[in-house]
C-alpha cells in the first residue's frame, strides 16, 4: 500500500503488528510507544520529512485513550498530576514544534538529536534500578509491593469487573507542593519544578514527536521518586492532549511553511493504521500492567531505549 503524504510503501499490517507490540510494553510505564515508532518510522520505513513529527503525534491521538480508559476504570488515573503537567507541557509543544520546521529539519540532525534524547531517558532508568538506600526510594518500592499483592489477589476475579483498588487521593495542592495518597502511603511534589520540568519536556517532545509522555514519565519514577503504577495512567493522558495540540500546530504550520526536507503536515491514514495497533496494544499492556513487577516494567523500556540510542549515535557518527 501507497501513503502519498509519507511517501512510503508498506503493507497495513506491518505497522499495525509493530505498533501493537511496542505499545504493549512500553504503555505499562506510562509511555505510549510513539518515541520507538519514530525510529522505525525514519530508518526502516524511510520516512525521513519533517511530517514524521505530527503523524506520530496522530499515532498518540488514536492509541491513547484505550489505556486511559483502563487506568481510569481500575481507579489508577492521577488527574491533578495530569493537569499540572498538561500546563506546562502544551507551551512547549508549540516551541518544539517551530525548532523542529526551522533548525532540525535535515534527518542526520534529527536522528542525532533522537539519540541523545533516548540515552538520556535510558540513563534515568539505569539509576533507578540501582539498589539504594534512599527514605523516597524506599517508600517507593513499599508501595509498589503493596500494589503487586492486591494486584494478584484480583487475579483470580473476574478482570471483565473493575478491580476493588484503592483510589488516588489528592491531599494537598498549591503553588509551592502537589501532595497525593495511594496505597497508605503519601507522595510529594514540588509543583514549580513539575511544572518547569514539563515545559522543557514539552519542548523535546514537540521537536521529537512523542508528545513529551516518553520523558516524563521516566523523570517522575526516576527523580521524583513516584510509583510507576501512579504515574502511567497520569502520563498518558497527558501525551494524549498535547499531541492533540501538536497535530493542530503542525497542521496549521502547513499551511505557511514547506521545509527543503518535504512535507510538514501529518500522514494520517498512515498515523491511523500505526494508532489502531496502538490502542490494542495500549488497552492490553494498560490492564496487565497492575501484574508486573515495576522493576521488570522499567528494566523492558530501558534495554529498548538505550539499544536504539547507540545504534542512531553511531549511524550519526559514521555518517
Amino acid at each position: 500500500m501507497y501513503f502519498p503524504i509519507s511517501g512510503v510503501t508498506v503493507n497495513p499490517l506491518i505497522p499495525l503488528l509493530v505498533s501493537f507490540g511496542v505499545s504493549f510494553f512500553t504503555s505499562m510505564g506510562g509511555v505510549s510507544g510513539a518515541f520507538l515508532l519514530l525510529p522505525f518510522q525514519v530508518s526502516i520505513l524511510g520516512f525521513t520529512s519533517p511530517a514524521v513529527s505530527p503523524t506520530n503525534l496522530v499515532y498518540n491521538v488514536v492509541a491513547i485513550p484505550s489505556g486511559i480508559y483502563r487506568y481510569v476504570k481500575e481507579k489508577r488515573m492521577a488527574w491533578t498530576l495530569a493537569l499540572i503537567t498538561i500546563a506546562g507541557t502544551l507551551p512547549g509543544i508549540f516551541i518544539g514544534a517551530l525548532l523542529r520546521i526551522h533548525y532540525i529539519s535535515d534527518p542526520g540532525k534529527f536522528k542525532f538529536f533522537m539519540g541523545l534524547v533516548l540515552i538520556y531517558i535510558g540513563l534515568r532508568l539505569i539509576l533507578d534500578l540501582i539498589p539504594k538506600k534512599e527514605v523516597g526510594k524506599d517508600k517507593t518500592n513499599h508501595l509498589e509491593r503493596k500494589f503487586s499483592e492486591a494486584a494478584r489477589k484480583v487475579r483470580i476475579q473476574n478482570d471483565s469487573q473493575p478491580p476493588d483498588f484503592i483510589p488516588i487521593e489528592t491531599k494537598e495542592l498549591s503553588l509551592m507542593k502537589y501532595v497525593y495518597r495511594f496505597y497508605g502511603e503519601t507522595f510529594s511534589v514540588n509543583t514549580i519544578c513539575l511544572f518547569s520540568l514539563a515545559a522543557i519536556i514539552g519542548i523535546i517532545g514537540g521537536i521529537y514527536g512523542i508528545g513529551g509522555g516518553a520523558i516524563i514519565a521516566p523523570f517522575l519514577v526516576a527523580i521524583f521518586r513516584l510509583p510507576v503504577y501512579t504515574v502511567a495512567g497520569a502520563a498518558l493522558l497527558g501525551t494524549f492532549v498535547t499531541s492533540i495540540a501538536g497535530i493542530l500546530f503542525y497542521t496549521l504550520l502547513a499551511q505557511f511553511y514547506q521545509s527543503a526536507y518535504g512535507t510538514i503536515a501529518p500522514d494520517w491514514m498512515l498515523g491511523g493504521i500505526f494508532g489502531i495497533g496502538g490502542f490494542l496494544g495500549i488497552y492490553c499492556g494498560a490492564r496487565l500492567q497492575k501484574y508486573m513487577p515495576a522493576k521488570v516494567i522499567k528494566l523492558i523500556i530501558c534495554l529498548i531505549i538505550l539499544f536504539l540510542a547507540f545504534r542512531y549515535i553511531g549511524d550519526f557518527l559514521r555518517g
